[in-house]
């Protein structure tokens, strides 16, 4: 019997990535074999983001590429997912025609069905239910050998409905999987050495909210926090208006929780915050960040900002801008608002002109880069634990890890490390990187 070969396309966050492994894990069971040349593939998946405008554009790019390589194998069946298949469902097929089906993002589960179907019928399929229960949520996806980190999805879906955002509409309200189906995945995955696992969801912070009885995501962090082999614990991403102060004591009471968050602030104008519906104030935020760096001080704080929000002024930029020297991230994620079809943002007036947004992102973000060398510079002598993953891809006589705040490290050491946490003496500091040497 033909080997049957699989290729994904993956585009957007981590939940994607994750989403994609599940996908992966689900095509095996059906025969399907991984395989990184989608012109050897006999199945070619995108899962695809749409939260900007830039990853739709790269998508459907990606997809244009992909799409000579069935002209030479008229078998091969191209299906279409994620959140841009959910925005648009059938109307994929007008934009490509050659793409076999379309599946939504509660649909991943169902692969394996529609996938025979285009097999058996070569018939067209579009997928975008919502679920009152999400199937997909629960399946195990093996790690990739060598592996010591994994994602592990606790909840899916958002109620909070950003003025930009698109989320909520292609992911689908809040929903939180049992502590006790979590805690079993985890503990599975240790038996493959995995030894960190990153807590994934849209905002992990309201996690247990939505169902009655329910443990809440501090109560979830101790409990992973109990798992043998499990060395270190992260999550991703929080809404700083979730963020409890008990979740806050964590970073101090579970050591196996890592010296980092991710906390999106999006502006550092209370004018713009309240347009973009955050439900927070920039003092409040501030507060936040005054508590976290109290209760551990070695923290890593990480963020999200978009520039140019509609009715954004140069007033509500420098005020952005003041708010970041204020706070000295450790990196930070910006971006130029994008427009999406459907949010609230969407009917705002007074949209910002595309050079300024440009002019301003380059000055935020070149502002943020010395911000950024500054935090590494600091680390410069000092002992760090690091995690070692793999071979650096700078070097195949070095090794890189992270240490608990996420920085990459290299040093030099042989793959055998890989898995293993060893202590690291920070010799140099880079914008994206830090040297090390290991005892």
């Amino acid at each position: 019997m033909k080997n049957k070969y699989l290729y994904i396309a993956t585009f957007g966050c981590q939940m994607n990535v994750h989403d994609s492994e599940q996908m992966a894990a689900l095509m095996k069971e059906s025969g399907y074999q991984p395989t990184e040349y989608p012109g050897k593939a006999d199945l070619i998946l995108f899962n695809t983001c749409s939260i900007r405008e830039k990853a739709e554009q790269k998508a459907f790019s990606e997809l244009g590429r992909i799409l000579r390589f069935k002209k030479r194998h008229p078998k091969l069946i191209i299906g279409f997912g994620g959140c841009l298949a959910q925005h648009l469902g059938a109307h994929v097929f007008h934009r490509a025609g050659e793409v076999d089906f379309v599946f939504g993002t509660h649909n991943i589960h169902l692969l394996p069905e529609m996938v025979a179907v285009v097999e058996k019928n070569r018939q067209r399929i579009t997928q975008t239910d919502f679920h009152k229960i999400l199937p997909s949520a629960n399946i195990f996806a093996p790690p990739q050998k060598g592996s010591v980190s994994c994602f592990v999805t606790i909840m899916q879906g958002c109620n909070n409905f950003c003025a930009y955002c698109v989320v909520p509409y292609l992911r689908g309200p809040e929903m939180s999987r049992t502590p006790q189906k979590i805690i079993e995945e985890i503990k599975r995955l240790t038996d493959y050495g995995i030894k960190e696992v990153t807590l994934l969801g849209q905002n992990v912070n309201s996690y247990g909210k939505t169902q009655e009885g329910q443990i809440n995501f501090a109560a979830l962090i101790k409990k992973v926090g109990q798992v043998d082999g499990i060395e270190r614990i992260r999550f991703t991403t929080s809404h700083p208006k979730d963020l409890s102060e008990e979740l806050i004591n964590c970073f101090a009471e579970e050591k196996k929780l890592c010296e980092h968050i991710h906390l999106p602030v999006q502006s550092g104008s209370n004018k713009v915050l309240e347009l973009m519906n955050r439900g927070y104030t920039v003092e409040d935020y501030l507060e936040k960040v005054a508590r976290l760096r109290q209760v551990c001080p070695r923290i890593s704080i990480t963020s999200d900002i978009i520039v140019g929000f509609p009715q954004e002024s140069e007033k509500d930029y420098q005020e952005t801008i003041d708010m970041m020297g204020k706070i000295r991230f450790d990196s930070v994620f910006s971006f130029k608002y994008s427009e999406r079809k459907g949010t609230a943002a969407q009917k705002l007036e007074g949209k910002v002109e595309e050079a300024e947004k440009l002019r301003r992102l380059k000055a935020l973000q070149s502002m943020q880069d010395e911000y950024t060398l500054q935090k590494n510079k600091q680390l410069e002598g000092s002992t760090q634990e690091i995690l070692v993953e793999a071979t650096s891809k700078n070097s195949e006589s070095d090794m890189m890890g992270r240490t608990r705040s996420w920085k990459i490290v290299n040093f030099k050491g042989n793959h055998a490390l890989a898995g293993m946490l060893v202590e690291a003496k920070i010799t140099r500091a880079y914008l994206h990187s830090l040297r090390g040497e290991i005892n």
